[in-house]
């Protein structure tokens, strides 16, 4: 019974276990000390485990299947719509609850989307086709949008989009590399991958885990009043269920039911919360945060009705 329930919720479990180690080591006194050694420990440790789980997912995608659907570009073409409107509400009103908003969708699709797509009956090289994409094209906006935004003195648009596209080929394009290395001349752990078809989501939680960790302590150490993040939490869901729906809705004429829904909900959030400190305000980085847990949530229903119906099929 424990063991199908940590299956059917291994998301949220990894975001309770994260917040929990982190509230542990950070006001337990006796633990004060190794608090200091694991904090940046973690931080370290979060950009391999999302190596890891995308150098995973990766091998088991057939490259020569891979090309430009009609869903693609309608869903880029739906985000930049959905840019532009947060971007003239920022202008218009200066508030910057919206810069919550924007962070939440302009990031690029989540690298670690494949995963949950694939589990949950979607078509993989598809979704992986439109993680490319999506980061590509973020790697063009976001510098081009966030120093309007917020501006920054010394921040240039060659600077910008270098930093971003670094941190992006670090995480994406690496594994994707490594991953059609392994899948046409490492077959034995081709097919050690192909046989634990659960290992890249797994590798997932722990990231998640982390993630969830980090962002506890952003939201305990803003400055911002309980009303204002009360506010970020709510705007954040709500941006979050638009997004997943929208996908939904293009899937209606387009079909891919599936994919079309994570790729315009599931976004980089790890990604997101740093451009929000480099680019932009710590309360921006509170709603890439609270974005983490909102999809990861609405991820693990999800995962859990699939599940169901695949039981009474």
């Amino acid at each position: 019974m424990l063991i199908r329930f940590l299956k059917s919720w291994t998301l949220p479990t990894a975001i309770v276990v994260g917040v929990s180690l982190y509230l542990l080591f950070g006001y337990t006194p006796a633990l004060t000390g190794a608090a200091a050694v694991l904090g940046p420990v973690c931080e370290r440790l979060l950009p391999i485990t999302i190596f890891l789980t995308l150098f995973v997912t990766f091998s088991k995608v057939d490259f020569h299947l891979m090309r430009l659907r009609r869903w693609h570009l309608v869903v880029v073409l739906t985000q930049l719509l959905l840019v532009a409107v947060t971007f003239t509400l920022i202008s218009s009103t200066n508030d910057l609850l919206f810069q919550a908003i924007l962070i939440c969708v302009i990031a690029p699709c989540a690298s670690a989307s494949p995963v949950v797509t694939a589990k949950l009956g979607g078509d993989l090289t598809q979704m992986t086709t439109f993680v490319l994409l999506s980061s590509v094209v973020a790697s063009l906006l976001i510098p081009a949008v966030f120093p309007i935004v917020e501006p920054h003195e010394g921040v240039t648009f060659a600077a910008a989009f270098l930093a971003i596209l670094r941190r992006l080929a670090s995480v994406l394009l690496l594994p994707l590399v490594l991953g059609a290395v392994v899948r046409h001349w490492v077959k034995p752990l081709y097919r050690w991958f192909v046989q634990n078809p659960d290992l890249g989501f797994y590798l997932w939680s722990v990231s998640l885990s982390i993630t969830a960790g980090i962002t506890a302590k952003n939201i305990i150490h803003s400055n911002a009043s309980a009303t204002v993040l009360a506010s970020v939490a709510v705007l954040t869901l709500l941006t979050a269920v638009a997004q997943l729906c929208l996908g939904r809705a293009i899937a209606l004429r387009l079909g891919h039911r599936v994919c079309t829904g994570q790729a315009m909900f599931q976004k980089n959030t790890g990604l997101a919360i740093w451009m929000a400190y480099t680019y932009l305000t710590p309360l921006a980085a509170v709603g890439a945060g609270c974005y983490v847990l909102w999809q990861n949530i609405i991820n693990s229903y999800e995962l859990w009705e699939h599940g169901k119906r695949q039981r009474n099929i």
